[in-house]
């Protein structure tokens, strides 16, 4: 009988390890790529830190990082990962290619986020002489609030794929258990069930998401 022989245990632990990736992974998205985001549209043309030089290295870098697909991005961290996470196997070893890949996509949709914002907003900073700090943490980002939460919707959504692929290399997880299981024994049962929860994790999130942003914008 179908679904008789899963190890329900061992979905579970799989399932908390993909949400375990997914949360510490986004933390640390956003930890690097909200400053780094802002940093790409202060240092843009006609903006308070208007640098061509700088703009172009970040731009370059982050237009790099987003290019890589991630199953090379794992492969290719590796080494990496090894020194920062101490392992490249399991949901600490996915964990730093996983920050590597969003971070760039992350800090490009604050960007354009911030770029969407009304220019008199910057402005009436400058004439009430407040400097980039005080117009970043003042002005913004509380303007940008929504825009920059329905990012970190998008870049969650984004990383549970993510993880979901981590599992080829061992990275533990949803992922790693449909490809143990799935696919090298044959399980169609542990396959559906996988890709199934992957479609509640994201439908979840998306719904999460789309509420706070509605609230947020009612403000």
């Amino acid at each position: 009988m179908m679904f008789a022989n899963i190890d329900w245990p061992l979905i579970g632990q799989a399932t908390i390890d993909t949400l375990l990736m997914t949360g510490f992974s986004l933390l640390f998205t956003v930890v690097i790529g909200l400053p780094l985001g802002i940093l790409l549209f202060l240092s843009s043309k006609g903006q308070m830190l208007d640098n061509g030089p700088v703009y172009q290295v970040l731009s370059f870098v982050v237009n790099v990082l987003r290019s890589v697909p991630f199953l090379i991005m794992l492969i290719v961290m590796i080494p990496l990962t090894r020194i920062l996470a101490g392992t490249a196997l399991g949901v600490q070893g996915a964990i730093p290619p996983l920050v590597v890949s969003a971070a760039p996509f992350f800090a490009r949709l604050v960007e354009n986020v911030l770029r969407e914002l009304d220019p008199g907003v910057s402005e009436a900073c400058r004439a009430m002489g407040a400097n980039s700090r005080q117009t970043v943490l003042m002005a913004l980002i509380p303007e940008a609030t929504t825009g920059i939460v329905a990012a970190i919707v998008v870049t969650a959504i984004a990383l549970v794929g993510y993880s979901a692929m981590s599992g080829v290399i061992g990275g533990g997880g949803l992922g790693d258990l449909a490809l143990r299981f799935g696919y090298q024994r044959y399980q169609t049962d542990v396959m559906l069930v996988t890709v199934v929860i992957l479609i509640v994790l994201v439908q979840l999130l998306q719904v999460f998401g789309d509420r706070l942003v509605a609230r947020l914008s009612r403000r």
